[in-house]
């Protein structure tokens, strides 16, 4: 198998329908490995798959008792559902599990191809993200640096509220880990936690995303679909990269934080949800404001409770605690002993500029085990253009 193909497990109890999916997926050219029944879809996790496409309702288990297995054991790895008894409950339910998306039966394949390329993109980043959390999970987040205490502070207080946060930071940081530690430390932990890269989908599709759409709104709106708002009911939505949204979805959003309410796509009534916002962003969005790119009161909305994420050059006394558990977690993910890194190699990542931040030394470190010729890395070992 190409290993440059993101392998995605196929979980449908029908013989057709897998035939059917296997020939179409791997004509967008990804990989395919199929299974039958929901025994069969949780031994195949061993593959390690990077997406999970399963039908909610099989003999013998059904789609949320693997989605739930799936979580726990690659929890990176998002899961689509695959339904014919649809319902609002029904996605709820899903979501609040960890389900990437919920697609009803029969299958439109442009909104399978949608919701595949999405969840692989999502995938791709959380498998470069990281996250240690001690007992009492006080501390998603590693380091213990001074910049990162005042974060922790931050979590700390604002985590019970209900108030809207808005966390900012350079790429790569670990914004979507402050978030999740926010919701898990309020009162809104047992609700769904939903997440939306604002930057990843298309504007014309954006607003059908967040407020869900009616059948018939659009050429290819088939079937009603709930939009992650209406899923996010009771618990928290997070809106990452909320900076790119446009002028008409900026006023949008602004009606859902003042009065709970928006209209699906195509709708006639007003829907009403109670929901707690997090958003982030990498732009400065005080300067948005002044260039008239970014609305001044949703602005104000959004920035209720700030919370700066510092670059790893702002807190490189973590960087020997990071690549300890960067150095363990590749291992694992590799199935190798875990090397150990010399001193000059140290001295080497503490002194690097890190513009990628901590997701930038994530890879590295992954890059260096796969290449390890022994049990240690040496400074010798580390290319020079990786640390510029």
């Amino acid at each position: 198998m190409d290993a440059d193909r993101p392998l995605i497990l196929v979980v449908e109890d029908q013989a057709n329908h897998r035939k059917v999916l296997k020939a179409f997926l791997e004509a967008q050219g990804w990989a395919v490995e199929l299974a039958k029944d929901a025994r069969e879809g949780a031994s195949a996790l061993e593959k390690k798959p990077a997406l999970v496409l399963t039908d909610l309702k099989m003999p013998g288990g059904d789609g949320l008792g693997l989605l739930r297995d799936s979580k726990k054991r690659l929890p990176a790895v998002p899961v689509i559902l695959m339904t014919a008894f649809g319902s609002v409950p029904d996605a709820v339910e899903a979501m609040r599990a960890g389900a990437h998306d919920l697609l009803p039966k029969p299958l439109d394949f442009d909104e399978l191809k949608r919701a595949v390329g999405q969840a692989l993109a999502a995938s791709s980043l959380a498998s470069r993200e990281w996250v240690m959390a001690p007992a009492g999970g006080e501390r998603p987040l590693i380091g213990a640096s001074p910049a990162m205490e005042k974060v922790y502070a931050l979590i700390r207080k604002a985590g019970p509220s209900d108030a809207t946060v808005l966390i900012l930071g350079e790429t790569g940081t670990g914004k979507e880990l402050v978030a999740a530690a926010l919701h898990t430390s309020g009162p809104r932990r047992e609700g769904p936690f939903v997440k939306v890269h604002c930057g990843a989908v298309p504007e014309d599709l954006l607003e059908a995303e967040l407020f869900g759409h009616e059948k018939g709104a659009f050429t290819g709106a088939l079937r009603e679909k709930p939009g992650k708002f209406e899923l996010a009911d009771g618990g928290t939505i997070f809106l990452d990269e909320a900076g790119t949204m446009s002028p008409r979805m900026q006023v949008k959003l602004l009606r859902v934080l003042q009065s709970g309410e928006f209209d699906r796509v195509g709708g006639t009534g007003t829907l009403k949800v109670d929901v707690r916002v997090v958003a982030a962003t990498n732009a400065d969005l005080k300067k948005a404001v002044s260039e008239g790119r970014f609305r001044e009161d949703l602005y104000y909305r959004l920035n209720v409770v700030p919370i700066l994420l510092p670059p790893l050059r702002d807190r490189r006394e973590d960087i020997p605690e990071l690549t300890r558990f960067f150095l363990a977690r590749a291992a694992e993910k590799h199935s190798r002993p875990a090397p150990v890194l010399a001193a000059d190699a140290m001295q080497a990542l503490m002194a690097a500029r890190w513009e990628g931040n901590v997701r930038q030394l994530e890879n590295l470190i992954e890059r260096l085990v796969v290449l390890a010729d022994g049990s240690s890395i040496a400074r010798a070992d580390i290319p020079d253009e990786a640390l510029t």
